[in-house]
């Protein structure tokens, strides 16, 4: 099956900035695609080019066989986008903010219609649907954000930061919602820096930073292959880290600093733990993640803001 999304060696600069540099990457039909990385690291920026909002500087893009340069006003049609920040109408109802996107996709009034009081059920907003979006609270407009953007039912949802700020309530009724899309074929494209939901949404994905990938995988793949099985945290004073660390290398064992902890990968732990216990040292056993795989590879924490 062709992929959905080609990228092929792309670039984006603002003037001296180097936005995005030069990504390769494809996104399968049908699966949820990620794009982890901090603040700053050209997620948002990689994401406006898929959809043909931003041209890329250089390099190829295509969106379901169409160039997204040439053939914008096409790829845009099959797409539906839920930005960073709820572009929504502020000036108009909950329930018009839907039927004028709606209406805009081409969609004959009465199926608008339909499809607007199916979507207002689905979001949870039917009680809602004369109050103004200021009104709202923040999950109500994302939920009535990403409401609008499956509502012309989309072959290619993008995704920029979904649940940004939400309560766990909201942020895992959103995702119950992503998987039931999948589930009937619309492919997901998906910026997060959160490393719960990648896990907990994303088939494959890639791990970018200053513009570039730095790995591709899934979940599971990144994790075995740059964080091991498990790793063990390691509370030490500043001063002793690097006693530390040498003696982990003596061994054949990678280290690096998370903060105040030191972050050693390794398959099996337990030995080295109870070595550490019998020395007075803090130290956790605990599965390995992808925090672990973002901080082994960039050398700091994702949360970290870079702008």
């Amino acid at each position: 099956m062709q992929p959905i999304v080609i990228a092929r060696n792309v670039v984006k600069r603002y003037n001296e900035l180097t936005a995005v540099n030069g990504v390769t990457f494809a996104v399968n039909q049908g699966e949820c695609f990620g794009l982890l990385g901090p603040n700053g690291a050209g997620k948002t920026t990689t994401i406006r080019m898929v959809c043909a909002i931003s041209p890329p500087t250089s390099g190829e893009l295509f969106v379901d066989g169409k160039d997204v340069v040439r053939s914008g006003r096409q790829v845009r049609a099959i797409l539906g986008v839920v930005p960073q920040g709820d572009d929504l109408d502020p000036d108009v109802s909950v329930y018009t903010n839907l039927l004028i996107h709606a209406r805009f996709y081409g969609l004959p009034e009465p199926e608008a219609r339909r499809r607007v009081e199916e979507t207002l059920e689905k979001v949870r907003l039917a009680d809602r649907r004369k109050s103004e979006v200021d009104a709202l609270s923040g999950g109500m407009k994302r939920r009535l954000a990403i409401g609008r953007a499956l509502l012309t039912r989309p072959a290619l949802l993008a995704i920029d930061e979904p649940t940004l700020g939400l309560d766990p309530h909201n942020r895992h009724l959103i995702w119950d919602w992503f998987r039931e899309v999948k589930r009937q074929g619309t492919t997901l494209l998906l910026t997060t820096n959160n490393m719960d939901e990648a896990s907990a949404l994303c088939d494959r994905l890639i791990i970018i930073d200053h513009g570039r990938i730095l790995a591709e995988g899934t979940p599971q793949e990144l994790v075995g292959t740059h964080a091991g099985t498990q790793v063990l945290e390691i509370r030490v004073t500043a001063d002793r880290r690097e006693m530390y660390r040498a003696r982990f290398a003596q061994r054949g064992l990678e280290s690096y600093e998370a903060g105040s902890a030191l972050i050693v990968p390794m398959t099996d732990g337990t030995a080295l733990s109870q070595e550490l216990e019998h020395d007075g040292v803090s130290a956790l056993r605990r599965p390995a993640t992808l925090e672990d795989v973002f901080l082994r590879l960039t050398g700091r924490d994702i949360n970290e803001d870079m702008r």
